[in-house]
């Protein structure tokens, strides 16, 4: 059943691998969370929402039957569920940075399975069931997929022939020995709703205003602002190594010779960037963090 208040969003958040990312998240939007005593019921400083810790795998379940209105979870879990949800925003962010997670087949080292074809008849272990036996059913491979409690990499090649399991980076399955044959499925984090709360205009509205203020915390932490003087007679030269895309604030400076150039720019790209600019003529180059970027 739906929550009967129509002035407070009844939201879930991840428990667990994405509790610490998702409220520094929160807290870079504008929010403060905090852990009382009553751990899975976490106080933020907003009376318009109440929260709800949760383990990821069940938020989509409890969206779906409205005990929650809106919660974030992966793509993963919601189509494992199969939840009949409505999908607001995809949250590009995961335990170790901004990326998408991966299901991923992995076998032993010296397993001699190469190809899904060579499941046919073995035993898998994993944590999302129904995801693997849809990729099964895809590749018409028939073969044994069970629940998986946890420890999932120590699994193969004692007691499973293969599992598939969730991964970022691959580093624990190095350190397990583990070989990845392929990728399942690439998810990502997710805002859903509750389809009866989404028709309510007061929590759509409330949900619409948490999702820009989240997803332009998420673009900023891809992004630095960068500000430098210039010589007017430099200016085409240094615009000519800003990315294509960008458009550049340009202001007089009290010296008619000069002027103020500010931009913002990849994060990833401004080493390289940098070096550039000043070989271009820029000068008194400062680059700045940013907390929101909001289109």
């Amino acid at each position: 059943m739906v929550p009967t208040d129509e002035r407070k969003i009844v939201l879930g958040l991840p428990k667990g691998s994405l509790q610490e990312s998702t409220f520094d998240i929160f807290a870079k939007a504008g929010f403060n969370i905090r852990l009382g005593s009553r751990s899975y019921y976490p106080i933020i400083d907003d009376d318009e929402i109440e929260l709800v810790l949760l383990r990821a795998q069940e938020i989509a379940m409890y969206v779906e039957d409205g005990v929650l209105d809106a919660g974030i979870t992966g793509k993963d879990w919601v189509m494992e569920n199969n939840a009949d949800v409505y999908e607001i925003a995809e949250l590009i962010y995961a335990k170790q940075g901004l990326r998408p997670v991966k299901w991923v087949l992995a076998v032993a080292n010296d397993s001699p399975i190469k190809t899904v074809q060579d499941l046919e008849g073995k035993r898998i272990a994993t944590e999302a069931v129904k995801l693997v036996e849809a990729y099964l059913k895809k590749h018409n491979v028939k073969a044994k997929v069970e629940f998986s409690w946890g420890a999932t990499e120590i699994k193969t090649p004692r007691l499973v022939d293969a599992i598939v399991d969730i991964t970022e980076t691959g580093a624990s399955l190095k350190a397990n020995n583990l070989r990845v044959v392929d990728t399942v499925l690439e998810s990502t984090t997710r805002l859903v709703a509750n389809n009866q709360s989404w028709q309510d205009p007061w929590k759509k509205a409330k949900l619409e205003e948490l999702s820009m203020l989240l997803k332009s915390v998420l673009v900023a932490q891809t992004k630095v602002g960068l500000m430098m003087n210039v010589k007017k007679v430099d200016v085409d030269a240094v615009l000519s190594v800003l990315p294509a895309l960008q458009n550049p604030t340009i202001s007089d400076l009290s010296d008619p010779d000069w002027c103020d150039v500010i931009t913002i720019v990849d994060k990833a790209s401004v080493r390289k960037l940098i070096p550039q600019l000043k070989a271009k003529g820029a000068h008194g180059i400062v680059e700045y963090p940013l907390s929101k970027i909001i289109d």
